[in-house]
């Protein structure tokens, strides 16, 4: 399904309104919901300013989306949605870091914007990556000395933006690459090395794109008004190389045990993390996922269910079938059906209790089946006995069989009538003597 028969315009998934509290968008959760395909999700993040709804406009092949404002207030509050995540705003230092954790745990991919070079300040701005470990837990029964590689498993990819970009990449005399940049800039011996650390510790891949001025300055209120011509050819290029590194590269979102998450579960994992937040809480990583395993193991039965009944009652036309064996057969391959959807939506279903639930379940619909299948037999029975009987019960009413030897000629017309029902197809399973 493409993004714009989803949605016309960006979302806000995550709300932080003027009292700093935050919310669920139910709009958002539902348009997640028919998402059924695996997730690439991409977080931007970054202060006011720096080019955030540029980048994510682009992402969802659109001029306009995000708005770009061209005053000192951010446009966009919370993390809004459109084909990905993104965009925090600073509101206060607790509920930033709220947000940004939040982006975090959501991703699959983090993007952060900044505005010049990789220095100090910049570094300062992404002093919220030093609270990661203290916000989330990866498990309920507590953290261990060095985890360094679960969270590199889990966190998302990280990419560092630079905007307005206009150093020459080189590093004592010789030419680098933007990655080569950025592992520069992180493994400086200064006194904040903090974020520098946890960037390279807590991310599995580390990448770097700078971008010079896109326009003059005085033109960048109109900016989200311009075409790709009217900006400088080298921004484009490099907007696009971006882009096209994210559509290539970008990693799909997963959870532990290599679990591939689609919009339904983005939803109930984004739902997870809020209300813990909300409560006092950490978000706690394991706790989310066994949250998300009951409920998505719960619906795969449900969903199983529903199609076993389906496909049974795309048979109910054919009842009854000619023997119990040819029903069981069909219960079987009904049934079979059935499990492969509770399977591809089942999942950390380690003690079989859903499993079970759904044999339960199908067991008992099973028995409504055979009962239909039963009566309709029984009902094919009745009505062919009648209609075979008919030419009897009228030689009965005219005392046809009266006469001398009626009685001979009444059981040769019973007999006549067995042998006929006997061959006669269609009977089922319910096959009634007379």
């Amino acid at each position: 399904m493409s993004r714009k028969a989803l949605m016309s315009e960006p979302v806000c998934l995550i709300e932080n309104d003027e009292t700093n509290k935050l919310s669920i968008n139910k709009e958002a959760l539902q348009i997640l919901t028919r998402i059924t395909e695996p997730l690439v999700v991409v977080a931007i993040v970054g202060k006011y300013r720096t080019g955030k709804s540029y980048l994510m406009n682009n992402l969802a092949g659109c001029k306009k989306g995000f708005p770009q404002g061209s005053t000192m207030n951010g446009k966009t509050k919370g993390i809004w949605m459109w084909c990905g995540l993104g965009d925090v705003k600073k509101g206060n230092s607790k509920n930033d870091t709220w947000i940004f954790c939040l982006a975090v745990l959501l991703s699959s991919n983090l993007v952060f914007n900044s505005l010049g070079t990789i220095d100090q300040q910049a570094m300062e701005q992404l002093h919220y990556v030093t609270e990661l470990t203290k916000r989330i837990r990866l498990r309920v029964s507590g953290q261990k000395e060095d985890e360094t590689v679960q969270y590199k498993r889990i966190f998302p990819s990280f990419t560092w933006c630079v905007r307005d970009f206009t150093l020459e990449l080189k590093h004592n005399g010789k030419d680098i690459t933007e990655d080569e940049y950025l592992m520069i800039s992180l493994k400086r011996k200064q006194d904040y090395n903090l974020p520098r650390r946890c960037i390279l510790q807590y991310f599995h891949s580390h990448k770097c794109f700078v971008f010079g001025f896109p326009v003059i300055p005085k033109k960048l209120k109109d900016l989200e008004n311009l075409a790709d011509h009217d900006l400088e050819g080298e921004f484009v290029a490099q907007s696009k190389r971006f882009c096209n590194y994210i559509f290539r590269s970008g990693s799909i979102k997963t959870l532990p045990g290599a679990l591939v998450v689609n919009g339904r579960m983005l939803g109930s994992l984004a739902v997870s993390y809020v209300e813990a937040i909300k409560s006092g809480a950490v978000p706690c990583i394991e706790n989310a996922v066994v949250a998300l395993a009951e409920s998505e193991n719960t619906q795969a039965v449900k969903d199983a269910v529903t199609k076993y009944e389906a496909e049974m009652n795309r048979h109910v036309g054919t009842f009854p079938t000619e023997t119990e064996k040819e029903f069981v057969q069909l219960h079987l391959e009904c049934e079979k059906t059935a499990l492969e959807v509770f399977m591809a939506r089942s999942f950390q279903d380690n003690e079989q209790t859903h499993q079970r639930a759904f044999k339960d379940k199908i067991k008992s619909v099973m028995k409504r089946f055979s009962q239909r299948n039963e009566d309709k037999s029984s009902q094919f029975c009745m009505k062919l006995l009648d209609k075979l009987n008919q030419t009897l019960q009228t030689n009965i009413a005219e005392n046809y069989y009266s006469k001398p030897g009626g009685h001979k000629l009444f059981l040769e017309e019973k007999k006549k009538i067995m042998e006929t029902y006997k061959t006669r197809p269609g009977r089922g399973v319910k096959v009634l003597h007379s």
